[in-house]
C-alpha cells in the first residue's frame, strides 16, 4: 500500500495539530485475553440472557412517564435563563447595552461574551467557538448574551430590552462563495480563507486503474443537509453550591467531554465540577459536544448563587444544529467488463457552517470509510470542508459517510447498467472478504456482507422484480459498512476508552457503574444483559448507574457506535473477573473443576451434580465474599493499534466493522413525480445480536432516518426576509420541517446477520448507525428502475423527480434498461 498526502498549506496557531504524539504508544494497555475468547457463553452451552428478546431496563419508566429528563428537574430557588441570538448571519458586535434588561424586576443577571472569553471545541486543535460570541456573530442564531430571571417569560422580555449595535458584514452563503471570497473570512481560526479542513490522500495507481477500465462513470451528486430532530430539545440545569462545587445536569451524550470543557471555560478545577446525564430523549449525534446553554447556565449559577435552567426552544435546536453536512461529491469510478472494480477518484466539498465542531473528523470520514465492503484496488479522495455563515454542521447518525455512500452506490448502479450486469451480482463480485485490510489500511475482521446481500435478495424477491416491474415501479439495492467504535482519541491520552466498575452485594444484587451514555440505543440494557449472563442473575437484580462523573469511571460518550463494543467489552471483563472468583470458591467447596461451575437463572451449581451441588446465586455471592472479601471488580477497554501508517490513518480505523445491505421498492407517479417507498428490506451484520428486538429497532430506526433524508428533509436558509439578510431557517419547527410520519413510513423488514466478531463482547458489533447508510442510494437506484431517471441530488421530492422526467428521455432509458434484462414481466 502506498499513501501520499498533499499538503493543505501551513496551519495557523490555534488550528495546528499540537506538537508531540498524536496517539497512544504502541505498548498501550491491552485488555485481558480469556482462554475461551470473548464470543462464547460462560457456561459452555447456550446463552441464558444474551440473544433473547429481553426488555430494555429503562423501558417501563419511559412508557409510563416516570423517566426523569433534564427538564423535569426543579431545584429550590431555581432561575430560568434565555439566550439572545444574532439576527445577522455575519456581523461585528459594535456595542451591547444590557442596562435596561438588568433594571427589570425579577432579572438577576446578564452575561455576554466578555464573561466567558475562553475558546472551546470538541476537537482540541480546532477550538474556535465561544459560549457567547464576544466580537462577531457568524450565523443567524449565534448566541451573544444570556439572561437569568425568575421565569422563562421574564427572561424573554429581558432579551428584548438588550440593545445591540451591529456592523453587518458580507455573508458567505454557500461553498462556492466561501471559495470565491476568502477575504470574507467567516472564522478567523481558519488556516486559510474559509477552508476549515482539507484532506488529500491517494492509495494505489488511480489514474492507471481508470485508464485500464472497460467502463468509467463520472457524475456529481448533492447530499442535502439535515438535522437530528430528537423529541427532547437540549436542556440543562446548573447549581453552584456554597462550597464552590458546580453540578450540571444535561441532556448531553458526552458527559466526560462536557466535564472537561466546563472546567476549562469556567476556570474551575475539574475535581470541582460534576456532570450528570439524566434520561435523554433522543440525540442521534446532535448532543455530542458541549453547547452554549451548558456554559451559560453554569456561569449564571455562579453569578447569581442560585440554580439555573436553560431549555432550548425547538427553533433554537434548529440553529444550534450540528446536523448532517451538505456535501457536493464528484466521483469517477472504473470497472472491468466482468464487474471488478478498478479504481475511484473522489472530489468532495463539505459545507461546515460557521464553526469546526467535529469537522476535522467529518472531512476524513468523507473519504476514509468508502473502502469497504468492496475490494478497491486504487482510491483517491480530495475533501475540503468550508466555513459558511450558517449554523455549524457536525455529527449525525452515520457521521460523514452517509453522503459518500449515497454517491458511490449510485456509481455502482450506473456501472452495472453500463456493463449489462445485475447490481447485486456486481456487489457480490467485489466482496472484500474477512480478516483483510483495505487499500487505506483499515483492518476488517468479521464480515457478513455476503449474507446481507443474500438476505435482501431473497426476501425482496429481487430476481422477479429487478427490470421486470411495470413503468412506475422498481427496486434498487445498496450496501455499506460502518465502524464499531473509533480508534481515534479526541484528545491524546493513554488511558482506557471505556471502563466499568462492578459491585456485587451479598443480597444477591449487582450494580454496574459506567460512564456510558444511553441516548435510547440501549447500552444500559446491554451492560445488564452481560452481567446477567456472566453471574447468573435476573434482569431485575442488576442496576446500572451511568453517566455521572462523580460516581462512574470515564467513558468517552455515545458516538461512533462505540458503546456496545467498547463498554460492552469493559463490562464483560469486569463480570468475568468476579465470575472467576465465585467459580473458584464453589469449585473449592464442592471439590470439582472450576470449569464445571454454572451460574444461570439465579442458581449456582456444578454441572456434574446439578441437584446435589447447588445453591442460589445470592448464597454463592456470600460464599465468595466470605472467601475473598467484598466483591467488586473493574473492566476497561482500549482498542489495539489500528489504521494506516500515514497522517490521519487512525481516523476511520475501528476494532470491528458492521455491514449492511438494503433493497428498496418504490411506486412512483410519473404524472406528479411523487415517490412512494413501499418496502425497505434491511439486512445488517451486527456480529451477534445481544437483544434481537433492540437490534431490529435500531435497524428500523436507521432505515427510517435514511428514508426521510431521501424523500423529504432539507436544511435550508432564506436568502432574505423582512428586516433580515441571509440566514433565516426556512422551517425551524417540527410542523414545517418535513419529516416522515408513521403514515409515510414504508414497510420495514429487518434481517439480522450474525458474523460473530472475535473481538466484540460475545461477538457483537454496532447496529446503531450502519443500517442508515444504504437507504438513500437504494431508493435512488429503485427510482431509476421505476422511471428511468437518475436522482443524483437530494431530496427526491416531487418537484425534483418531475423536473427529471420533463427533461426527456426517461421512458426511452427505462425501455433500454428493460431490453438489456430481457424485457419486463407481463402484467
Amino acid at each position: 500500500m502506498s499513501a501520499r498526502r498533499r499538503s493543505a498549506g501551513p496551519a495557523k496557531a490555534g488550528m495546528a495539530v499540537p506538537a508531540g504524539r498524536m496517539m497512544p504508544r504502541e505498548d498501550r494497555l491491552t485488555p485481558p485475553r480469556w482462554e475461551a475468547g470473548r464470543t462464547d457463553p460462560p457456561n459452555g452451552g447456550t446463552f441464558s440472557t444474551v440473544g433473547r428478546r429481553n426488555r430494555k431496563v429503562e423501558g417501563l419508566a419511559k412508557v409510563t412517564g416516570r423517566a426523569v429528563y433534564a427538564d423535569d428537574l426543579v431545584l429550590p430557588r431555581m432561575l430560568h435563563a434565555k439566550l439572545l441570538r444574532s439576527i445577522h448571519a455575519h456581523a461585528r458586535i459594535v456595542s451591547l447595552d444590557a442596562g435596561a434588561a438588568l433594571a427589570m424586576p425579577g432579572v438577576h443577571a446578564v452575561i455576554t461574551g466578555k464573561d466567558l472569553p475562553g475558546w472551546f471545541g470538541i476537537i482540541p486543535w480546532t477550538e474556535d467557538e465561544q459560549a457567547l460570541a464576544a466580537e462577531k456573530a457568524r450565523y443567524v442564531g449565534d448566541a451573544i448574551a444570556a439572561v437569568a430571571a425568575d421565569t422563562e417569560l421574564l427572561a424573554e422580555e429581558a432579551l428584548r430590552a438588550i440593545r445591540v449595535e451591529y456592523e453587518v458584514l458580507p455573508a458567505v452563503t454557500g461553498m462556492d462563495e466561501a471559495l470565491a471570497h476568502p477575504e470574507w473570512q467567516v472564522n478567523e481560526k481558519a488556516s486559510e480563507g474559509n477552508v476549515s479542513k482539507q484532506v488529500r490522500l491517494e492509495f494505489g495507481p488511480v489514474d492507471a486503474a481508470l485508464e485500464n477500465s472497460d467502463a468509467v462513470v463520472e457524475a456529481e451528486y448533492w447530499y442535502e443537509g439535515s438535522t437530528h430532530a430528537p423529541i427532547e430539545p437540549h436542556c440543562c440545569v446548573a447549581e453552584f453550591d456554597a462550597t464552590g462545587f458546580l453540578t450540571v445536569w444535561s441532556s448531553t451524550q458526552v458527559a466526560h467531554y462536557l466535564h472537561r470543557d466546563l472546567a476549562k471555560i469556567l476556570e474551575l478545577p475539574t475535581q470541582r465540577v460534576r456532570v450528570v446525564q439524566p434520561v435523554v430523549g433522543g440525540a442521534f449525534g446532535g448532543k455530542s459536544e458541549p453547547f452554549s446553554l451548558e456554559f451559560c447556565a453554569a456561569k449564571l449559577a455562579m453569578v447569581t448563587g442560585r440554580p439555573v435552567k436553560i431549555l432550548y426552544t425547538r427553533e433554537e435546536v434548529f440553529y444550534a444544529h450540528r446536523g448532517r453536512h451538505p456535501m457536493r461529491l464528484r466521483y469517477r469510478t472504473g470497472m472491468k467488463r466482468d464487474g471488478t472494480l478498478t479504481g475511484t477518484d473522489a472530489l468532495v466539498h463539505l459545507d461546515g457552517g460557521a464553526y469546526s465542531s467535529f469537522g476535522l473528523v467529518t472531512t476524513y470520514y468523507s473519504g476514509q470509510l468508502l473502502t469497504a465492503p468492496y475490494a478497491m484496488p486504487a482510491y483517491r479522495f480530495d475533501s475540503t470542508r468550508l466555513f459558511t455563515n450558517k449554523p455549524a454542521c457536525g455529527p449525525k447518525r452515520g457521521h460523514g459517510s452517509v453522503q459518500p455512500r449515497f454517491a458511490f452506490e449510485c456509481q455502482l448502479d450506473k456501472l452495472a447498467e453500463a456493463l449489462g450486469l445485475d447490481p447485486i451480482a456486481v456487489r457480490r463480485k467485489n466482496f472484500m472478504g474477512e480478516n483483510v485490510r483495505t487499500v487505506n489500511g483499515l483492518r476488517v475482521t468479521s464480515n457478513g456482507f455476503l449474507q446481507c446481500l443474500d438476505g435482501v435478495e431473497r426476501a425482496s424477491g429481487w430476481k422477479d422484480k429487478f427490470r421486470r416491474l411495470p413503468y412506475g415501479r422498481g427496486v434498487g439495492v445498496a450496501g455499506s459498512m460502518y465502524i464499531s467504535g473509533t480508534n481515534y482519541c479526541i484528545y491524546p491520552n493513554e488511558m482506557p476508552q471505556a471502563a466499568v466498575q462492578l459491585k456485587l452485594d451479598r443480597s444477591g444484587r449487582a450494580t454496574v457503574f459506567s460512564g456510558c451514555s444511553d441516548i435510547g440505543q440501549g447500552v444500559d440494557s446491554v451492560l445488564a444483559y452481560i452481567v446477567c449472563e456472566e453471574l447468573g442473575l435476573e434482569l431485575r437484580d442488576v442496576r446500572v448507574v451511568a453517566a455521572d462523573t462523580d460516581l462512574t469511571p470515564v467513558d468517552l460518550g455515545s458516538y461512533s457506535s462505540r458503546e456496545t463494543f467498547m463498554v460492552g467489552n469493559a463490562c464483560l471483563d469486569a463480570a468475568r473477573a468476579l465470575r472467576e472468583r465465585i467459580a473458584a470458591t464453589l469449585a473449592e467447596r464442592w471439590d470439582v473443576p472450576k470449569g464445571e461451575i454454572v451460574l444461570a437463572g439465579g442458581v449456582a451449581c456444578a454441572s456434574s451434580d446439578p441437584r446435589g451441588k447447588a445453591m442460589s446465586v445470592k448464597d454463592a455471592f456470600q460464599a465468595a465474599e466470605a472467601r475473598h472479601g467484598t466483591l467488586g471488580s473493574v473492566g476497561w477497554y482500549q482498542s489495539p493499534r489500528l489504521g494506516g501508517d500515514y497522517r490521519g490513518g487512525t481516523i476511520g480505523a475501528s476494532p470491528a466493522y458492521s455491514f449492511t445491505a438494503h433493497v428498496a421498492e418504490v411506486d412512483c407517479d410519473p404524472e406528479t413525480g411523487f415517490v412512494t417507498v413501499t418496502d425497505l428490506w434491511v439486512a445488517h451484520d451486527c456480529g451477534r445480536a445481544l437483544n434481537p428486538v433492540n437490534v431490529e429497532g435500531q435497524m428500523e430506526g436507521g432505515a427510517y432516518m435514511g428514508f426521510g433524508e431521501a424523500l423529504m428533509e432539507s436544511q435550508s436558509y432564506k436568502p432574505a426576509a423582512p428586516g433580515h439578510g441571509f440566514g433565516l431557517h426556512h422551517g425551524p419547527s417540527l410542523l414545517d420541517y418535513r419529516m416522515p410520519t408513521s403514515l409515510d413510513t414504508p414497510r420495514l423488514h429487518s434481517i439480522i446477520v450474525e458474523s460473530v466478531d472475535p473481538e466484540g463482547p460475545y461477538g457483537a458489533k454496532e447496529a446503531g448507525e450502519g443500517p442508515l447508510h444504504p437507504s438513500v442510494p437504494a431508493i435512488a437506484n429503485a427510482i431509476h428502475d421505476a422511471l428511468g431517471v437518475r436522482c443524483d441530488r437530494l431530496p427526491f421530492d416531487p418537484p425534483r423527480v418531475l423536473s427529471l422526467l420533463r427533461a426527456g428521455g426517461a421512458r426511452e432509458r427505462w425501455e433500454k434498461a428493460r431490453s438489456l434484462a430481457g424485457g419486463p414481466r407481463p402484467c
